[in-house]
């Protein structure tokens, strides 16, 4: 234990203000174990913004919104990728690293959206509604993503869409993203009835009494809320703008709209913000563990495959938004 108490220490001061003591101890020899063979096995852990603190600011090498992990994704020279996220993530890792081991710690650790809809629901879409570009969430399988025209994110959506210099897309899986898209461009945006379990959660009159019982407070939704939140919002955007709002504008006082550990991870860079958390938190996201990336590198488990066939038509679809 003394051979890894001073990188312990150093680790503790990023997280002590979320972290009580006695439940730090508890997590230095996955820790001490995860930061020896990432060396060993010239690996890197990708950790999404939902990810908790000893996570994200411990043993994470590179850390965002799904955006953000993809364009690193493509970037990393590691042998080994561990995506501390949920599972279209690590497909997406995969598609963009198809010659390296990409491992997901759990491999339940899934989506209510990725899970709203299949390639067979797009592929009678296409049917049904002709001649129209289908813009697919990056929260999708790669078997959807490869029924489509280019992906997109919360952070890029609207570009996307404008992108195809078109008067009507279709954009799928979240009804709510779509929408809200939707009222920022004069495209006509068709909508599937997929919901984020966690952003579907929140409502309007959640702002309202939080307005009221926390003055001058200053609210930022992400755009998987529904529409009515977005409205009451001062601000909307995908958690790397979320974040990037908070860095910029400095309110005294802020509640961001979205899963609980962003919150958490946020809180850290600004000690002087009061952070308002209404806590919905994301089960999926918390089926990562320090304990499950261990045994992910220790044992090689969970690798990522995707189809051979499926894998091509998906990476050009991702590889299309990148490269806007």
């Amino acid at each position: 234990m003394s051979a890894i108490l001073p990188s312990a220490a150093s680790l503790y001061d990023r997280v002590r203000r979320v972290i009580p003591t006695i439940e730090w101890s508890t997590f230095l020899d996955d820790i001490d174990a995860i930061l020896a063979l990432k060396r060993e096995r010239n690996a890197v852990i990708l950790a999404h913004n939902y990810q908790t603190p000893e996570i994200f600011n411990c043993v994470a090498d590179i850390v965002g919104d799904s955006l953000a992990l993809a364009r690193k994704a493509a970037e990393t020279e590691a042998d080994v990728i561990v995506l501390a996220g949920v599972h279209f993530m690590a497909e997406t890792a995969k598609l963009l690293n198809p010659e390296k081991t990409v491992l997901i710690p759990d491999l339940n650790a899934g989506c209510s959206l990725a899970e709203s809809i299949t390639a067979e629901d797009v592929r009678l879409m296409r049917q049904r509604i002709p001649n129209v570009p289908i813009v697919t969430y990056v929260n999708t399988s790669a078997a959807v993503k490869a029924e489509s025209d280019i992906c997109c994110t919360s952070g890029n959506a609207r570009a996307v869409v404008e992108s195809l210099g078109v008067p009507r897309v279709i954009m799928l899986p979240d009804e709510y993203l779509a929408k809200n898209v939707a009222a920022e461009t004069n495209v006509e945006i068709l909508a599937w009835k997929g919901h984020c379990e966690v952003h579907e959660r929140f409502a309007a009159s959640d702002i309202r009494e939080l307005r009221q019982a926390h003055p001058g407070i200053v609210v930022l939704a992400h755009p998987e809320c529904p529409p009515e939140v977005v409205a009451e919002a001062d601000f909307s955007g995908s958690t790397a703008a979320m974040s990037d709002y908070v860095e910029r504008q400095k309110p005294p006082r802020v509640v961001l709209m979205t899963e609980c550990s962003m919150s958490d991870n946020v809180a850290l860079q600004h000690p002087g913000i009061e952070f308002i958390r209404p806590c919905n938190l994301c089960p999926h996201m918390k089926r990562i563990t320090l304990a499950n990336i261990r045994a992910a590198l220790e044992q090689n488990r969970h690798i990522v495959t995707i189809e051979p066939a499926i894998a091509g038509r998906a990476r050009l679809a991702v590889e299309r938004m990148l490269a806007l």
